[in-house]
């Protein structure tokens, strides 16, 4: 049973209401807070909104300059997931339009491992003179890798947006916020060198015109998809490139996206955060769980039809391999914990999970059990894990508690992951299990349903609907708002879905003037209701349109007798 957990209990008696009370509980109060919110403006969405040091990012900016005057080698060294591969984008795009003699590098997952590394330098230095690496969402933790470019006569800057450690790397620049995703950094960063004084070269015999960079809404749409796909909370600078950006990717013309959205049977002009988080994202990151993620970025900078829609048939069919191991692996996982009660913490191990994808089966086996969850690719010398955490405990700082007994560990509150020595495995599980013992409270492992308000019967209308689509988009930290409205009357029920799984009602209320339907997933195994119940139902509202219709829909999260 999840608890539920009313956040505002104002009576709430029409729509200017409602959105008072919504933006209350978003935490969003003075006039000025909710003109912001609720009007986003891309020129406010600068360096100094989300405090990236200045004194850093000149140096960065004259560094990357200086490459630029002296035709040096400038390696762009990205991460393997839709954020790392975005910022990439973003990054050598720029970079290129200003001329620069400019590559970028995604480390595989199974040979370099995630981040900068030495093994990712020495695997650069096999093909090529390196002057300059610009990390994208990694580095903030690689001072080993940084110290080791540096002996190379190798300069590092570095982008990224993770949680640091007390003892920052020794890089000629680090350009780091964790207010926005990696691309997001690596956007600020793309902005600022296309505005400084060195990159306004002429165009051969053009007589002084500037080469455009790319401009801020060519890269928006790459911070849009990387915002979602990474989780990051759509708040503050968040939101403002979000609410920019989908507009940009709604009308995209980038062909290799133009051909992904195509092989997803979804229209670009339908994309907002679902169709970027549950679609189009897995496919983009699909290639780095089980190949080489170079082919996604490739996919996202191609301006060839035919090799675009080569690597979107690639990433589509990647994606469904990808499912079914997923799948196969979530499975052995599930028999391996019922064999014995979960006492505080999931930690399972073993030779068959591939390491792309125990991020994926850790965080549903959060979803499932609800106790954070540590999913390990066993090797035979060196073990990779990802791990998921419940709201209000930080995995990261949990992590780190063990440090010693690990190689390396990087991540946030909510997801991380590290690599051990597997000889150290059960030292680290005995470990992690003492510390959770007393680290974990009973109140992080309660199921919380958060409900916005109370919502009246007479509101439940698309005229509600439309008001708090003002709110949009949602996600992490701006969630979908959820009400619940008590006493309702069910008057039809049926089983719907293939395989009979979900429910569908109509409720009417009271004075039977309200009549609206309802979709409860997942809920037509155990259902316990029948026509003529009075129920409360906790919802977020959706609308439906057919043959040019709209109607009004309740998703249901939860579902109780009165």
């Amino acid at each position: 049973m999840k608890k539920w957990q009313v956040e505002n209990k104002k009576k709430i008696e029409n729509d200017e209401d409602l959105i008072k009370v919504l933006l209350e509980n978003r935490d969003i109060k003075t006039k000025s807070e909710i003109e912001s919110f609720l009007n986003p403006d891309l020129s406010k969405a600068t360096t100094n909104f989300v405090k990236i040091d200045k004194k850093e990012l000149k140096k960065a900016i004259e560094r990357i300059n200086k490459a630029i005057k002296n035709k040096e080698r400038i390696i762009v060294f990205g991460d393997y997931d839709v954020d790392g591969i975005c910022g990439s984008a973003v990054l050598w795009e720029t970079l290129n339009a200003l001329k620069a003699d400019v590559l970028p590098f995604i480390p595989s997952r199974f040979e370099e491992g995630y981040g900068l590394s030495k093994q990712g330098i020495d695997n650069l230095l096999l093909k090529q003179k390196v002057d300059l690496i610009i990390t994208v969402d990694n580095g903030i933790v690689a001072s080993v890798a940084v110290e080791y470019a540096n002996k190379k006569g190798i300069d590092v800057i570095i982008t990224d947006h993770h949680v640091p450690t007390k003892d920052l790397p020794k890089a000629l620049a680090i350009v780091h916020t964790t207010e926005l995703c990696g691309t997001g950094v690596a956007y600020m960063l793309s902005q600022a060198i296309s505005n400084s004084q060195f990159p306004r070269l002429p165009k051969s015999g053009a007589g002084g015109q500037v080469i455009s960079t790319k401009t801020e809404n060519d890269h928006l749409e790459l911070v849009a998809l990387a915002t979602v796909a990474d989780l990051v909370p759509l708040t503050g600078a968040n939101r403002i490139l979000l609410y920019s950006g989908l507009k940009n990717l709604q009308k995209t013309k980038r062909i290799g996206l133009l051909s992904l959205i195509e092989k997803s049977g979804i229209k670009a002009q339908d994309i907002g955060v679902y169709e970027i988080g549950h679609i189009i994202a897995p496919r983009l990151n699909a290639m780095g769980r089980l190949e080489s993620a170079m082919d996604s970025l490739r996919l996202i900078c191609t301006k060839d039809k035919k090799r675009a829609d080569q690597l979107a048939a690639l990433l589509s069919n990647t994606n469904l391999e990808r499912q079914k191991i997923t799948l196969e692996a979530l499975t052995h996982a599930k028999s391996k914990i019922e064999e014995k009660e979960i006492k505080n913490l999931i930690f399972i191990a073993s030779e068959s999970y591939q390491q792309g994808i125990v991020g994926l089966v850790a965080g549903r086996l959060v979803e499932e059990y609800y106790f954070p969850s540590i999913v390990i690719s066993k090797g035979k010398k060196y073990s990779k894990a990802s791990a998921r955490s419940v709201k209000g405990f930080n995995m990261i700082e949990f992590l780190r508690t063990a440090s010693d007994l690990l190689v390396d560990v990087g991540g946030h509150a909510m997801a991380a992951g590290f690599t051990v020595e597997t000889s150290k495995l059960e030292l680290l599980q005995k470990k992690l299990f003492e510390n959770a013992s007393k680290l974990l409270k009973k109140e992080h492992l309660e199921r919380v349903l958060r409900i916005d308000l109370n919502l009246p019967q007479n509101l439940i209308n698309l005229e509600t609907y439309s008001q708090i689509q003002k709110l949009a988009p949602f996600g992490m930290a701006n969630p979908e708002p959820t009400f619940l409205t008590e006493n309702l009357i069910v008057e039809g029920i049926r089983l719907v879905g293939s395989d009979g799984k979900h429910l569908k009602l109509q409720f009417k209320s009271q004075n039977s003037k309200v009549k609206t339907m309802g979709i409860y997933f997942g809920a037509g195994e155990n259902n316990k209701f029948s026509a003529g119940d009075r129920v409360n139902v906790v919802y977020t509202l959706d609308e439906n349109e057919w043959n040019g219709n709209k109607t009004l829909q309740l998703k249901i999260k939860d579902l109780r007798i009165n």
